[in-house]
């Protein structure tokens, strides 16, 4: 599954996008996305999803349920 950004939670204080070892986040009008064909939910780089690691906000990047579960290669 990749992750996902509640974009009414999300401040725009941009501490995600630099932290994603898949460039898969970008910014739209203040707010963060996260594009699904690129998020491995960190499998492979890191331990925990950087994403959720560097957001200040608890619970904006959420597991995005309408994607399956990344497979590693």
């Amino acid at each position: 599954m990749a992750y996902k950004i509640v974009g009414s939670q999300c401040t725009g204080c941009s501490a995600c996008e630099p932290e994603c070892p898949n460039q898969a986040i970008y910014e739209k009008n203040g707010v963060f996305f996260i594009k699904p064909e690129k998020c491995t939910e960190c499998i492979g780089h890191f331990d925990e999803a950087q994403c959720v690691a560097a957001c200040p906000v608890d619970n904006t990047c959420i597991i995005d349920t309408a994607y399956p579960r990344y497979q590693a290669a």
